[in-house]
């Protein structure tokens, strides 16, 4: 009995990693697109560094509300496709909602280039971060493209190609990032600027090659349907919130501590690209039991529901668990990956120690989070993000940061605690669902 249970669920989870491999490798092309600026910002210059790390936190954090919104399009289409509803027919429609955020939120990162001189930044990296901000508002509109048509195929689990583009994309970005900051060949050496225009054109390159393959789904759909737009809105804005608060909760410790020292504000972006690099895996395997789960929540089978749940949980435990003892033992070499310079490894090093320690809740509550998707409560997603970082992990961060001298460590602490409240909550609300859920499907 024991063994047919095994067999049953190695069967789901060989099925749920088939489905998320590919999603891990667009995952981490996204990540390592960043990271590939913050290695070629690292080595171009302190001043570089500092400031990219500080403007990204400002536009990633308006960046992100836009792909909460979007991140409703494979959930609801599953959940259509699991009722057999037809769902093809919904193509341009979120290619025209995905382009609508795009010109909002490009105009409301531009808008945000008005408040940096009043921020309390070094003088000296005010207008570097100016610079940057204004030039990367323009690529919202290929980034949020590339997202939404990844979002609309992966209900229908072609994910094989939207993430293929993704990591074509990290190469490209590594030689313009090279070819333009440095000034290499026939190009002059534009410094932060460099990295800016390559992630405009990266990004371009990413939504119209992903929309010219997607070309074939627009027979027959419509430009807009006000009751499926009402239901990414509906179940989307949670997901954007909750987004919002989370990332708000990690880039507004860029923002504070940059004010006191652009040392700070590197270290902090070098770690939490570490950090984000593992985060791809459980994001992956937290997108594909969204979909599973919505489609077999559309269907009303409970034993799918619940085997894609319990092993997307396990795989993202075992993978984030052992993130965290490499993280623990061997940290100055991820460290020396992005920089030697002695002043940040000295912050760096403790910071990893405390990110190895929330790497499993780190993992647990995106996973717990797609579940939750999957099901569309997305809005015990958002309660919970904005009660672990802003009730509990930043007030305390900030009370150890400053009142008890641990600085940058300080808001690290509060941020593995906010993790694991979050996690907390998630696993209970998930755990009474799902008695729920099992009166209601099995009687």
């Amino acid at each position: 009995m024991i063994k047919t249970s095994f067999n049953i669920y190695k069967n789901y989870a060989k099925e749920l990693l088939f489905f998320s491999l590919p999603i891990i490798m667009g995952n981490l092309g996204h990540v390592l697109i960043g990271a590939g600026d913050v290695f070629v910002a690292a080595r171009h210059g302190s001043s570089t560094v500092q400031a990219i790390s500080i403007a990204t936190s400002i536009s990633m954090s308006i960046y992100i509300v836009g792909i909460g919104l979007m991140a409703s399009i494979s959930p609801v289409l599953a959940n259509y496709r699991g009722e057999r509803k037809r769902t093809k027919k919904f193509f341009m429609a979120s290619v025209n909602y995905s382009l609508i955020l795009a010109l909002i939120f490009c105009i409301i990162t531009l808008l945000s280039v008005l408040f940096i001189d009043k921020m309390g930044f070094e003088a000296g990296l005010v207008p570097l971060i100016k610079e940057y901000i204004i030039i990367c508002a323009f690529s919202v509109f290929g980034a949020y493209l590339h997202f939404g048509l990844k979002e609309f195929l992966q209900s229908y689990e072609i994910v094989f190609l939207p993430n293929i583009i993704s990591i074509a994309a990290i190469f490209v970005n590594i030689l313009l990032n090279v070819l333009l900051v440095f000034g290499i060949w026939i190009f002059p050496e534009l410094g932060i600027k460099g990295l800016a225009i390559a992630s405009l054109i990266v990004r371009s390159f990413m939504g119209l090659t992903l929309f010219l393959y997607c070309l074939k789904f627009i027979k027959g759909s419509v430009k807009m349907d006000k009751p499926y737009l009402n239901q990414l809105i509906k179940i989307g804005y949670p997901i954007s919130l909750g987004l919002l608060f989370e990332f708000l909760g990690f880039n507004i410790i860029t923002i504070i501590v940059g004010r006191i020292s652009g040392v700070y504000a590197a270290a902090h972006t070098i770690v939490l690209t570490l950090a984000s690099i593992t985060f791809m895996i459980p994001l992956a395997i937290s997108n594909a039991v969204a979909v599973k789960a919505g489609y077999a929540n559309g269907a009303g089978n409970y034993l799918d529901l619940k085997r894609f749940s319990v092993v997307g949980t396990a795989i993202s435990l075992v993978f984030m668990g052992s993130a965290g003892v490499l993280f623990f033992l061997i940290p100055e070499f991820f460290i020396k990956i992005f920089t030697s310079d002695i002043k940040l490894l000295e912050v760096c090093i403790p910071l990893l120690y405390v990110a190895a320690l929330f790497q499993v809740f780190d993992g647990l509550q995106v996973v717990l989070g797609g579940i939750l998707k999957g099901l569309k409560m997305t809005s015990i997603v958002f309660f919970a993000m904005f009660a672990g970082y802003w009730i509990i992990g930043i007030p305390l961060g900030s009370i150890l940061a400053f009142k008890f001298n641990l600085n940058l460590l300080g808001y690290w602490i509060g941020l593995a605690f906010a993790l694991f409240s979050i996690s907390f909550v998630m696993f209970i609300i998930l755990f009474r669902k799902f008695t729920v859920l099992k009166k209601t499907f099995l009687g």
